[in-house]
């Protein structure tokens, strides 16, 4: 299996179809962040902000976003999505250097590709005193079982799996799922909760397969192979397919000095 950095780096070839085709957050997850926090959020910073779609939810109610991300490509698309208030930063979350902190720092569906080592430690001297860390993502499924079943029988000539696996290895079925997991483990974080925010997406089966474009086990794929497998996947596929994209929100704070 390839590492997590090494998938983590074919995104940049396809910053536009992910500008396109993954969806943005939901007006709920700012108001569950904000909640959290328990008292107005100026300043924040985004760890892999890829083309934006979490930073614009956030910079739109106000907050000052730093927004960091390696890649190039993701952040050319980002400029041209997010409010003129953003600040752009192409760099990896192990080379941000400590000076700035922050009232929020937060990650979507990109924690994952930063490295363990040193991670809550970085984090934490990100954050002002008790500032809140927030990390949310989570699955995009198939609803219906008959459908999941016909694609995953397409798929499996060439693909095993297209999910990412828990870095920490927590099984799908624990109540606490990662990064909660290494929170609640670390000291230097308190008050770990994880929260859950239902939604149902409906998608044309094109825009099914072009979601499938910016998955990273698909990334991995020889070209030629990768094609093979959309187009298998697409003859099993109906008209519009649902979709259930939960996002399942981890949210701690930095532990008083």
């Amino acid at each position: 299996m390839l590492g997590m950095s090494t998938r983590a780096l074919g995104f940049g070839a396809i910053a536009e179809a992910y500008e396109r085709f993954r969806p943005g957050y939901p007006e709920e997850l700012f108001d569950l962040v904000l909640g959290y926090a328990g008292r107005p959020v100026r300043t924040a910073l985004e760890i892999g902000a890829g083309t934006g779609k979490a930073t614009r939810l956030f910079a739109e109610h106000g907050v000052a976003v730093t927004a960091t991300e390696p890649d190039a490509a993701m952040l050319t698309e980002l400029r041209k999505a997010v409010p003129a208030s953003v600040t752009a930063v192409r760099a990896a979350f192990e080379d941000l250097r400590p000076g700035e902190t922050y009232g929020l720092v937060y990650a979507a569906a990109a924690l994952h590709w930063t490295r363990r080592e040193g991670r809550w430690s970085r984090v934490a001297a990100l954050l002002e005193p008790e500032g809140v860390f927030s990390s949310f993502g989570g699955p995009f499924e198939l609803a219906d079982p008959a459908v999941e079943e016909a694609v995953h029988a397409a798929r499996a000539p060439f693909l095993a799996s297209d999910e990412v696996p828990s870095p920490d290895g927590t099984a799908p079925d624990e109540a606490m799922q990662w990064p909660g997991t290494e929170l609640r483990r670390s000291q230097l974080f308190v008050d770990v909760r994880q929260s859950v925010i239902e939604r149902r997406l409906t998608m044309s089966a094109p825009d099914y397969i072009g979601h499938l474009s910016t998955v990273s086990a698909y990334l991995q794929l020889p070209r030629p192979t990768r094609q093979q497998a959309y187009d298998a996947i697409a003859r099993v596929l109906p008209e519009t397919v649902e979709i259930t994209a939960d996002i399942t929100v981890h949210l701690a704070r930095r532990r008083p000095e």
